[in-house]
């Protein structure tokens, strides 16, 4: 029997001396006299690939989550040979191999200090029962070790101390520590002694995690099969590791839609068309900015993907247009049970070119789910992910739904043990044919690919914007997503916190939550903190059950629907400030949320912090995630803060009470940021951006800040048609100085820049414009606001 454990000494075999070496160009080959063959890949100087085989012979070097657009290069490789080990030389890393057991050990390359080494190492276990091995892995943890890292755990922030299960699993109305859920992302970031590194183990099978849980100095991994392949990525800086994480298996393919960050509303389920007329009507008349609806399983006929209930929803093409003349976009949910019908053309499509899964004797994978009994596309097929991909034209091209969200993509059948298919199941996985055991992990991800496909042809020239629930690393290459079904209670609003920033820390930053808990219902209070902290989310949504009660901003009273109105109204004034983010994060993979550990590494007192995060690059938030609060303890990391509200300067470093009732949260903004801020609109492209407000952060000393814009969709900032604005600001005691230099070619609406100047230490008595000095009554509109074009370069504020 095959325990879930991954020091299980009976029946571990171990490699054991090395006979031979090889080099290939940046590929080491070393082989033990038992047939185990080691695979060293330099990748980069920071990024070695670790490959082993208990057989001399490779598998098919093939991963769903390693991206070709990957970068890849070294600047200095070099491998010696000494008398018990090959030392291997990048200029960020030195791995150690010894030769009488293939152990290795990595060291930082400038101060030879060490990083990782394993323990056992390599070892494994035969499966007899399925073929192949338990591959595993184990390594000592150091001095301080911290983990983090590895998707949406509904757990703390620090790993340490803890075991997880990867297998994507449809988890309804999970709890705190409930393990596995919704998505499979094994990569972890550790970090001890001011250093960071992290581990990539690119394996779908079954595995598991275990941080110094079963034996107080040692993490491991192991999977239930398939190959012992994993990446070693170096920092120092943890930053570093995120970026290059999400550099291997792939940044978004592209900026989402401004549009795609605005507000969303979804229930299961918004119908007929009479409901969902009614709350875009309320969204209008009370003035609360909405840019989705969604429509969930109810829309379909029998549900009956990428069909319309004629008695619900008679004229969808009509509906969709007035929705949209209205400025809500429409989005659809797709599921991928396709109901046994001869009748359903979808499903006899489908039948008649046998992309269905299959079971392993033959018969074809049959189900429940919604529509009842069900088959189910192989998404790991290229040719029937090119079939899915087609399915979408009526409904994108024609109808003009803007996104579509893939739900129970885990993918979910309803009472069966395990609730998923059997492992038997067969898979194409993109001709690497396997069971069910091996593509389970990626599944949904290669079902929201198929999505995406069929969204960007479909809704070309504008941008794509797929949800998914299940998710494989690598699968924030396609779409968004969400953490699932939870419940409306205090405690998940922390575990959404957690989830979010978790996430973001690995690789995938565009996911929310279902704001106010999806089981169960919220009373007004926790509704209102909810969207304080959703709206600092970059996937912005509100869902709920319809087994419950209303969830919308006006259904808890006037009290919390001004509170609600009035955050939801700050995530519209900062869109242009959000989408610089996400223009950072497709470019260069910088996570949109920052725990403060990813933040501040060298303060240890960010190591085990959960509630506050970074949100973008000048933001601090720290949500109040307990009832009957008028406040709450926060810390602050280095640098100083300006309380959002009132102006008020913190100096990090310091836990310190911050005043917070029900109408407010605890936001600051870092000294020396320049906040982009558009006006409240009702939805985006609702109004012509006249003017862009800068909130301005005085700041003794210099700090740089950034804006980027462009046409809110479409392709053409590809084409160079976007304005990137470098803002570069120097605090002096008399004097404030911003500069700025713009790159692109994208000509905004607006003519003008809004300054409103915070914390200003002098009464402005002299401005100079591009070395011309302004008549201050021409610039200052009311105290410390000044109002000058756009197209300044330099810009003197002196007393």
């Amino acid at each position: 029997m095959i325990l879930n454990t991954e020091l299980e000494y009976k029946g571990n075999l171990f490699p054991s001396k090395i006979i031979n070496y090889e080099k290939n160009i940046n590929v080491l080959s070393f082989t033990a006299d038992n047939g185990v063959v080691m695979q060293i890949t330099v990748r980069r100087d920071s990024i070695l690939r670790f490959r082993y085989t208990t057989t001399g012979i490779f598998e098919n070097d093939f991963s769903y989550a390693i991206t070709k657009y990957a970068s890849r290069g070294y600047n200095h490789l070099e491998v010696e040979e000494e008398t018990d080990a090959y030392i291997i030389t990048t200029s960020k890393l030195i791995c150690k191999v010894a030769k009488v057991d293939m152990r290795i050990s990595l060291y930082d390359a400038i101060d030879n200090t060490l990083i990782c080494e394993d323990e056992l190492g390599f070892h494994w276990e035969e499966n007899y029962a399925n073929g192949g091995n338990v591959v595993k892995m184990s390594k000592t943890a150091q001095a301080g070790e911290c983990y983090y890292g590895l998707g949406d755990k509904p757990v703390d922030n620090n790993l340490k101390g803890k075991r997880f299960e990867n297998w994507v699993t449809d988890s309804y109305a999970y709890g705190r520590d409930t393990d596995p859920i919704y998505k499979s992302i094994p990569f972890y970031t550790a970090l001890h002694n001011k250093k960071s590194y992290g581990i990539f183990f690119d394996n779908s099978f079954r595995s598991y995690f275990d941080f110094c849980h079963e034996r107080r100095n040692i993490t491991s991994f192991w999977a239930h099969g398939g190959e012992m392949n994993y990446y070693f990525i170096y920092g120092p800086e943890m930053s570093e590791v995120v970026t290059n994480y999400t550099d291997l298996t792939g940044k978004p393919h592209e900026m989402p839609a401004l549009w795609a960050l605005g507000y969303h509303q979804c229930k299961w389920s918004y119908y007929p068309e009479s409901k969902v007329k009614e709350i875009t009507s309320k969204f209008r008349a009370l003035e609360i900015p909405c840019d989705a609806i969604y429509l969930d399983i109810d829309y379909m006929e029998g549900f009956r993907c990428f069909t319309w209930s004629k008695e619900y929803f008679p004229d969808p093409k009509r509906m969709v247009k007035e929705l949209a003349d209205d400025g809500f976009k429409t989005i659809v949910i797709i599921d991928p049970g396709i109901k046994i019908d001869m009748d359903y053309s979808v499903f006899k499509e489908g039948l008649d070119n046998d992309y269905f899964c299959k079971r392993a004797d033959g018969p074809y994978m049959k189900g429940k789910v919604w529509p009842g009994e069900c088959y189910f596309p192989d998404f790991t097929n290229p040719e029937v992910r090119d079939w899915w991909s087609d399915l979408f034209q009526e409904l994108i091209e024609d109808i003009g739904v803007k996104g579509v969200w893939n739900d129970m993509n885990e993918p979910a059948v309803m009472d069966v043990p395990g609730k998923s298919f059997p492992d038997d199941v067969r898979h194409n996985y993109d001709g690497n044919y396997c069971s069910h055991r091996k593509a389970h992990n990626v599944y949904g991800m290669q079902m929201a690919r198929a999505t995406y496909q069929g969204l960007k042809k479909f809704s070309y020239p504008k941008r794509p914007f797929v949800i998914t629930r299940a998710a494989y690393s690598g699968t924030q290459r396609y779409t968004s997503s969400w953490t699932g079904d939870n419940i409306a209670t205090w405690d998940h609003l922390n575990i959404a916190n957690l989830q979010a920033q978790r996430m973001a820390m690995s690789g995938f930053s565009f996911v929310g939550s279902d704001i106010g808990g999806f089981a169960e219902q919220p009373n007004g209070e926790l509704y209102a903190r909810w969207i304080q902290l959703g709206i600092f989310h970059p996937f912005c949504r509100t869902h709920s059950s319809g087994d419950h009660g209303d969830q919308e901003p006006w259904a808890f009273g006037d009290t919390i629907t001004n509170v609600v109105k009035k955050f939801i109204e700050l995530r519209y004034q900062l869109l242009p400030y959000l989408y610089t983010a996400f223009w950072r994060h497709v470019s260069d993979g910088i996570p949109i949320l920052k725990s403060l550990v990813l933040y501040d590494q060298e303060d240890t007192q960010t190591h085990y912090r959960n509630d506050e995060f970074i949100f973008g690059e000048k933001i601090l938030v720290c949500p109040v995630n307990a009832p009957n609060q008028k406040g709450r303890r926060m810390y602050f990391p280095y640098g100083r803060w300006y309380n959002l509200w009132t102006d008020e300067i913190v100096t990090g470093g310091q836990e310190m009470w911050v005043d917070a009732d029900l109408d407010s949260m605890p936001i600051f903004v870092s000294e020396g940021a320049i906040i982009p801020k558009y006006p409240i609109q009702q939805y985006v492209g609702e109004k012509t951006i006249e003017e862009l407000t800068l909130d301005v952060y005085y700041k003794l000393g210099k700090e740089a800040s950034q804006v980027f814009e462009d046409a809110g969709d479409g392709y053409d900032y590809i084409k160079g048609r976007y304005s990137l604005r470098d803002f570069k600001l120097t605090g002096k005691e008399d004097e404030l100085i911003i500069q700025q230099f713009k790159t692109g070619k994208y000509i905004t609406t607006y003519k003008t820049f809004k300054l409103n100047l915070h914390g200003l230490p002098f009464k402005i008595k002299k401005i100079e414009v591009d070395n011309v000095e302004i008549p201050i009554k021409n610039l200052i509109s009311t105290s410390n606001t000044l109002v000058l074009d756009k197209e300044f370069t330099e810009l003197h504020i002196m007393a």
